[in-house]
C-alpha cells in the first residue's frame, strides 16, 4: 500500500496530461485586451488596481457552477470508480474525502475565487473587436486596456494565481469530458493501491482537476472571444498575500465580492518593477466615444492620477460603429 504523499500526488497529476503547457502561460506570452467601461478604467488607474470578479456573476451562467455540479454528480454515480475500489469501506473513504473537498469549496472557497478576463489581441490592432465592444466595452462607450504578458513575471510555485487560455465546448462535450476524466481517474486508482487514510489525496486531485476544467472552459457560443483568464483561488494563497485585496463593489447585481488586485510588486511572487505602466502597452477608446477630444481627456485623466507614462498611449478605435 502506497503511503508516500508525494508519490501519490505525482501519480494522479496525470489527470492534467490533456493540458498542453506549450500553448498556455508562461510558455505562450500573448498580447491581451481587457474591455471595460470608462468609469472602471478611471478606477483602475486611480486605484492602481485590477478588479477580479467572482465567476458566479459572469455572463456564461453555466460555467463554474455547471462544471463543478456536473462533475460532482457524475462522480457520485460513477460505477467504474465504485468497482475499482476493493471494498465498501475504501469507496466510502474515497467518497467522503471527495465530498469534503466539494463542501470546502462550496462553503469556504467559492466566495473568494476570482477571475480577470481578457481577449487575445493583435499588436497592430488599434480598433479592437466589435463583438467585444458590444459585450464588455459599454456597447462602444468603453475602453480596452492592452497588456503585454511578456512583461509580467511571477513565481508560479506556490502562487494563488493561474493564467491560462479558455477552452470552448458544447454542453454535451463538457459532459463527455467529465465522464472521460472520471474513467481516467478510475484507471489511475486501479494501478496504485493506496492506504485508506491516504485516499484523500486522490480525491483532492480529482476535485482540483474538475474545478480547473470548470474555471477554464466556456460555452462554445463565446468562441470568438478567444479568452484568457487570470484566476485567483484563496485556498492556494498559503501566505495570505492577497488578503488585503479581498473587497467588494456595487454592481448590477447589488453588492458583489471582488478581488482588487494592486498592480505593484509582491515580495516573493513578482518582479520588483511590476506596475500598470510596465504591462499596459496602450489604451483604446471605444468606437462610440472615439474623438480627438476624448483622447486628450483620457490622457489628462491619466496625468491627473499619476500615470504619466500611459498618457501618450491612448488611441481611439476607428470602427464606424455608433450605438
Amino acid at each position: 500500500m502506497h503511503e508516500n504523499k508525494d508519490e501519490i500526488w505525482a501519480h494522479f497529476h496525470a489527470l492534467w496530461h490533456d493540458i498542453n503547457q506549450n500553448e498556455t502561460f508562461p510558455s505562450e506570452r500573448p498580447i491581451l485586451a481587457h474591455y471595460t467601461s470608462v468609469d472602471t478604467l478611471e478606477k483602475i488607474m486611480s486605484g492602481n488596481e485590477l478588479w477580479f470578479s467572482n465567476p458566479l456573476y459572469m455572463n456564461d451562467l453555466d460555467e463554474l457552477r455547471f462544471g463543478i455540479n456536473e462533475g460532482v454528480n457524475a462522480f457520485r454515480k460513477n460505477q467504474k470508480i465504485m468497482d475499482t475500489c476493493n471494498s465498501v469501506a475504501q469507496y466510502k473513504a474515497l467518497s467522503d474525502a471527495f465530498e469534503y473537498a466539494f463542501d470546502q469549496f462550496s462553503n469556504k472557497h467559492e466566495l473568494d475565487t476570482y477571475v480577470f478576463c481578457l481577449a487575445e489581441h493583435k499588436l497592430d490592432n488599434r480598433d479592437g473587436l466589435l463583438s467585444m465592444w458590444r459585450g464588455y466595452g459599454g456597447n462602444g462607450h468603453g475602453a480596452a486596456l492592452v497588456f503585454d504578458t511578456s512583461k509580467f513575471e511571477y513565481i508560479e510555485e506556490g502562487s494563488p494565481l493561474t493564467i491560462s487560455k479558455v477552452e470552448y465546448f458544447t454542453k454535451e462535450e463538457r459532459l463527455n469530458w467529465i465522464d472521460g476524466k472520471l474513467a481516467e481517474f478510475a484507471t489511475l486508482l486501479s494501478k496504485m493501491p493506496i492506504r485508506m487514510d491516504m485516499l484523500y489525496l486522490a480525491a483532492y486531485a480529482l476535485f482540483e482537476r474538475l474545478k480547473t476544467f470548470a474555471l477554464f472552459t466556456k460555452h462554445h457560443g463565446f468562441l470568438e472571444e478567444k479568452e484568457w483568464r487570470i484566476v485567483y483561488q484563496i485556498e492556494r494563497d498559503k501566505f495570505e498575500l492577497f488578503d488585503h485585496m479581498l473587497h467588494y463593489a456595487i454592481g448590477q447585481y447589488g453588492v458583489e465580492p471582488k478581488l482588487k488586485f494592486k498592480v505593484q510588486p509582491i515580495e516573493g511572487l513578482t518582479t520588483e518593477d511590476l506596475s500598470l505602466e510596465t504591462v499596459v502597452t496602450e489604451i483604446i477608446l471605444g468606437p462610440t466615444i472615439s474623438s480627438p477630444m476624448a483622447i486628450r481627456s483620457v490622457s489628462r485623466m491619466l496625468e491627473k492620477v499619476g500615470k504619466h507614462a500611459l498618457a501618450n498611449r491612448v488611441f481611439a478605435s476607428a470602427i464606424p460603429f455608433r450605438a
